[in-house]
């Protein structure tokens, strides 16, 4: 999943370049889903069909604009169902959705959201994911790494950063049941060692990504290990890539990405 800058072509790119680099570019299907928003679709004269959504509301699980009102992660979930169906791919043996940055912040909402899971189960196949370098994380409580008012900062627990005001997508869900099915999901946090820069400009530097911590590097130790106080026998993963910042396409063909992305 890309970014905010909606690049799925480049995403593309990285994805098939780690695939072949791992020695497994013949027996892997690469997708890259694109996030449209409202000008990108005037700016290509697209058909009033093509799903699209405001700004980056895309990365929450938010519904699309116009007719249809079809969440972002409702879409990644008719792929997934797709490739499940057992008469059009009979071999499929797993399925990876992973994403960095913005495609990072989708990812981890999906796996904490999504509903195709148990029907992946049933058809045996399995689902992980892999989550890079995101901006911020949606944590279960009010619990913060980051010193802080609350009056200063009063949706610090809103969606996407916390469980308060949940999107339609998530309705009849509880923030307990969330948790429990998140701590479940096959996860790695794949972060670059380098991305230390609390100046990034595509930071996320609003208070509620604040209470995260100052750089993206910390802000994912920060949440790893704020889900293991809570779960000491999380099986989930955190690897750092050494010499990498916030660059997607050194993250994913790295010997790390391609293990985390192909080798599980």
């Amino acid at each position: 999943v890309h970014g905010r800058l909606r690049n799925a072509q480049t995403y593309l790119q990285s994805a098939e370049d780690a695939a072949e680099h791992a020695g497994v570019g013949a027996t892997t299907l690469v997708i890259a889903p694109q996030f449209l928003n409202d000008s990108d679709v005037k700016r290509h004269h697209l058909a009033p069909q093509v799903l699209r959504w405001n700004g980056n509301d895309w990365m929450a699980g938010e519904p699309s604009t116009g007719s249809g009102q079809v969440s972002s992660y409702g879409a990644l979930d008719q792929i997934i169902q797709y490739l499940g169906n057992r008469t059009v791919f009979p071999a499929l043996k797993e399925i990876v959705v992973a994403g960095h940055s913005g495609g990072g912040q989708v990812v981890q909402r999906f796996a904490l959201t999504g509903q195709a899971q148990p029907s992946l189960q049933s058809a045996g196949i399995r689902l992980r994911y892999v989550v890079a370098n995101p901006s911020s994380y949606a944590y279960f409580s009010p619990q913060r790494p980051v010193p802080f008012k609350v009056a200063d900062c009063p949706g610090f627990n809103d969606w996407k950063y916390g469980m308060q005001h949940l999107p339609a997508y998530a309705k009849g869900q509880s923030a307990v049941q969330l948790e429990q099915a998140y701590v479940s999901r096959d996860i790695t946090y794949l972060l670059g060692r380098q991305d230390t820069d609390p100046n990034h400009p595509a930071l996320d530097k609003s208070c509620e990504a604040e209470t995260q911590g100052t750089y993206r590097l910390i802000r994912g130790h920060n949440y790893f290990d704020y889900l293991k106080q809570r779960h000491p026998q999380l099986t989930q993963k955190l690897v750092e890539v050494p010499g990498v910042g916030h660059n997607g396409d050194g993250i994913f063909t790295s010997p790390e990405g391609q293990k985390a992305l192909f080798s599980q």
